[in-house]
């Protein structure tokens, strides 16, 4: 079973950059992986996706442009690079993998149940 655990989170200002990170451990090899995004109110969606064979990547709208996706050589880390934040990206972060494709190859993402692993998340906050 895998393991997935999320830092990085905390307070920043608007305008400024901050790098979330996901520690990825145990046996499993995934195919999916993810940066969901719960904001006061709402479930957790997904702003990120990245499908590992290809390298594919998904951006929600609302970070297109100022959020970029990477990982360690070795897929022991992935990462959220947030630049130019603004009041609207503050949430709790969530790190979610899946083995299976289907939940990451298609032009949207699937929504969090469809998800098998995932971190606990880790909370930023946006001040203006």
């Amino acid at each position: 079973q895998g393991y997935l655990s999320e830092s990085g989170g905390g307070s920043v200002q608007a305008g400024e950059s901050r790098r979330l990170s996901c520690l990825i451990s145990g046996a499993e090899v995934y195919a999916c992986m993810a940066w969901f995004r719960q904001t006061p109110g709402k479930g957790r969606e997904p702003i990120a996706t990245l499908y590992a064979p290809g390298g594919t990547t998904f951006y929600d709208d609302s970070i297109k442009g100022r959020f970029s996706l990477s990982h360690d050589l070795a897929w022991n880390e992935l990462f959220l690079q947030m630049d130019n934040v603004v009041p609207e990206d503050t949430g709790n972060y969530y790190c979610a993998a899946d083995r299976s494709p289907s939940v990451c190859d298609g032009p949207h993402p699937s929504p969090d149940p469809m998800w098998s692993t995932w971190g606990r998340g880790t909370q930023v906050f946006v001040s203006s």
